[in-house]
């Protein structure tokens, strides 16, 4: 007869465990039965003894009828193990006879009950309670022969004193867990009667029962206590879905949901914790006995609190909430690190809510401090699997930028290069990989000749990939940290790559739309110049924007609002040839040029440096001043003069310095001695750098309190517009109602006339 998938799926998932366990209590209450039967033996044939007397002959006459047995009648009903744990003393045969009649009906009852442990039941209250109070007479009897030795015990292992026989109960009751489970996601398929069956058996969880359970939770450690948490927890996460489902428990009440939520989530990692302790190791792992059977007996309770938490945590929106989830599960994840399955959907949920605009920054951070757990203590694969999500996460959030995004896109960044800096080693390989794709892209843009191709580089997320990349690079390869170290970093061979495909895609299409994009990309190589101390010819792609036929030209005036150079990649065609357009590309010339050549103030090469920029500017700025040639905007030529003026005055700085020098270039030591001897900030070129900045933070400070000033009116305006049009719904209702009322007075006036005439007839 074939079996049912039922039947197969049994066999397969808990068959072999329903036999380990139910042999296992078999054997313990073997153990039991055999020291009984030893104690009433003994003393059946201690009487036995005294009643047929001293007497040598008789008990000569006692021994050969026990003797003239047959093995197979005296072994009859005892196994290898009862012999072994008996000694070697042969038991008497009047002794055996004597309980044959009892022990027989006895069997069965032991047998049955030893299935009903093996299964999850309780044990019968006769034959618990006896192994019980032997221990504790055993235990009393060790504190009165040797009071020192019960002593350490009490001080050392207190556990043991407490014969631990609530801890084995709460073991057996987590192993009926995942049948609870099975029964409570079934789906019921007995129609109405059905339904109503098992509403019946869901129990309503009261404050009662909570105060209880963490009564349990906090005193005693209770893993009965804890599975009943897990299961009313379960319920408790999938309130208000649409799919009815049979739990075991369910929730009537916010304030006994709120308690049970703060309970299930606070106490079951302590308890845990408590049973398994978490070993930290130095290099930040950390160590769990995977092996022991304890472990094994809590993978059905962790498998369905997982579970629980992953799907509370898909449905939530309240961030407070998300907060309090992702700090449970930070003291979830060691013992969650062998169930890859689970993981590979908790880390996808967890970036989703790390790299979505819309939380709150609390609750991103704790998603962030998860992640990094997940990357400390996990290996390799996990570690991998983490990083490639939360780059896929940067860039799934980097595709709108504006005003309100931006600082959420720095926390993600932030929080990015801190997870790369965990292992270099795999954070090249990956670097290595993402780099390279860019760079196809790039390639791919170049070769292909649609007028669509450029849209692969220039868009949001390619300008913060390369932007993440420049910040990566800048803050684990600098100059500082690698000499702590003693080592160069392993990610330092991945700058030149980096800065090749920057360039590449700032040269892609110089056009003065995408002049915003280039002073990204430019900003970005300026940061890891600065940090790393990799030269960079940046001068030459700066000075291109005013080659560029938009800055040569005499702009048109305009009434349009200044670009927020932070928050575009492209100017509209409305700002081209306007002075708006001007003005602002000009500040950021001045700006990034500034910044470019402030990086190499104190360098010994100063003054031949700047010799061919300082000659494109002059002659910039002498075709503006002809007549009839150039560009007429005063302000930007006035702000590129004084910043030549200040390159200038630096580089006299600079010959006055090594005036006194005896090295020559090739003695690359002395010659970066020189620069270290100098502070930038008391330069001619950092003094002015110092000041620009200054009035920069300040313009922002002002243009940032303008901002909400006009949302403030825009809000103002939609209010009072609001009431506005209530008053004038309000104002038209009254005057239809006064209207009706008009008709109504009306009526009753014509009645009255005609009742009237009426009468004048009559």
């Amino acid at each position: 007869m074939a079996k049912s998938k039922a039947t197969k799926k049994f066999e397969k998932n808990k068959l072999t465990k329903v036999i380990e366990q139910r042999n296992a209590v078999k054997k313990i209450k073997q153990r039991v039965k055999t020291s009984k039967k030893r104690k009433t033996e003994d003393r059946e044939y201690y009487n036995d003894e005294q009643a047929s007397g001293d007497d040598e002959e008789a008990k000569k006459k006692k021994k050969p009828k026990g003797a003239s047995a047959t093995d197979g009648e005296l072994f009859e009903n005892m196994s290898v193990e009862q012999f072994f744990q008996g000694g070697f003393e042969v038991p008497s045969q009047p002794a055996k006879e004597s309980k044959k009649k009892e022990k027989s009906g006895k069997r069965k009852r032991d047998e049955t009950e030893g299935e009903a442990i093996a299964e999850g039941g309780s044990e019968p209250e006769g034959e618990g309670s006896d192994t019980i109070e032997g221990h504790k007479d055993q235990l009393a009897a060790l504190a009165e022969k040797d009071p020192e030795f019960f002593k350490y015990l009490q001080e050392n292992d207190s556990e043991l004193l407490d014969f631990k026989m609530a801890e084995q109960d709460d073991l057996s009751a987590i192993s009926d867990l995942e049948d609870d489970d099975e029964e409570e996601e079934a789906p019921s398929k007995k129609g109405k009667k059905g339904k109503a069956e098992g509403d019946d058996k869901s129990k309503i969880v009261k404050k009662a029962q909570i105060e209880q359970w963490e009564k349990s939770l906090k005193e005693q450690n209770s893993l009965r206590a804890t599975r009943e948490v897990v299961l009313a927890f379960r319920a408790a996460a999938h309130v208000g879905e649409a799919e009815e489902k049979n739990f075991k428990y369910s929730i009537a009440s916010p304030d006994v949901y709120h308690d049970l939520l703060v309970l299930a989530l606070k106490r079951i990692p302590e308890v845990l914790n408590h049973h398994l302790p978490v070993k930290e190791l130095p290099s930040g792992k950390i160590r769990i006995s995977t092996d022991s059977a304890k472990f094994k007996t809590l993978t059905t309770l962790l498998k369905s609190h997982s579970s629980s938490l992953l799907h509370f945590l898909s449905n939530l929106t309240d961030s407070s909430t998300i907060k309090l989830v992702l700090n449970s599960t930070l003291g979830l994840i060691p013992y969650l690190l062998s169930f890859r399955r689970f993981l590979r959907d908790f880390v996808k949920q967890v970036v989703e809510i790390w790299s979505s605009p819309s939380t709150e920054d609390s609750a991103r951070v704790t998603a962030y401090l998860v992640l990094r757990k997940l990357v400390v203590i996990g290996d390799s694969t996990l570690q991998e699997a983490c990083l490639k999500a939360a780059y896929n996460g940067l860039l799934k959030g980097c595709r709108g930028t504006t005003t309100h995004t931006l600082p959420s896109i720095n926390l993600m960044k932030n929080g990015g290069i801190d997870l790369f800096g965990v292992d270099e080693d795999l954070s090249y390989m990956l670097g290595f990989s993402y780099i390279r794709q860019l760079a196809v892209h790039l390639r791919n843009s170049i070769t292909n000749n649609s007028k669509e191709s450029y849209k692969q580089v220039y868009n949001w997320q390619y300008v913060h990939s390369l932007d993440f990349w420049s910040r990566v690079l800048a803050t684990h390869c600098d100059g500082l940290k690698q000499a702590e170290k003693g080592k160069q970093s392993p990610l330092h061979p991945l700058i030149y790559p980096l800065v090749q495909v920057t360039l590449g895609a700032a040269r892609l299409i110089p056009t003065a739309q995408y002049f915003p994009l280039r002073l990204h990309l430019v900003r970005s190589l300026i940061r890891l110049s600065r940090h790393t101390g990799t030269y960079i010819p940046l001068a030459s792609i700066i000075l291109e924007i005013l080659t560029s036929n938009e800055m040569k030209k005499a702009p048109k005036a305009s009434t349009l609002k200044p670009l927020d150079f932070a928050t575009i990649i492209r100017v509209p065609k409305s700002y081209l040839r306007t002075r708006v357009l001007q003005d602002g590309v000009g500040d950021q010339v001045v700006e990034v040029l500034s910044e470019f050549f402030v990086l190499w103030a104190t360098s010994v090469a100063f003054p031949e440096l700047i010799v061919p920029p300082v000659m494109i500017v002059r002659k910039y700025l002498k075709k503006a001043s002809t007549p009839g040639t150039g560009n007429k905007n005063v302000r930007f030529n006035n702000a590129l003069a004084g910043l030549v003026t200040r390159l200038e005055s630096n580089a006299k700085w600079i010959e006055e310095k090594r005036r006194d020098v005896n090295f020559g270039p090739g003695r690359m030591d002395e010659v970066m001695g020189f620069s270290k001897s100098l502070e930038w900030e008391k330069s001619p070129l950092g003094v002015y750098v110092i000041t620009q900045r200054n009035v920069r933070d300040e313009r922002r400070k002002n243009l940032e309190e303008a901002k909400k000033e006009e949302e403030m009116r825009e809000k103002k305006q939609k209010e009072s517009g609001k009431t506005k049009a209530n008053k004038n719904k309000k104002s038209k209702q009254t005057a239809e109602e006064e209207e009706s009322d008009e008709d109504i007075s009306d009526d009753d006036d014509e009645e009255s006339l005609q009742f009237e005439s009426d009468e004048d007839d009559e």
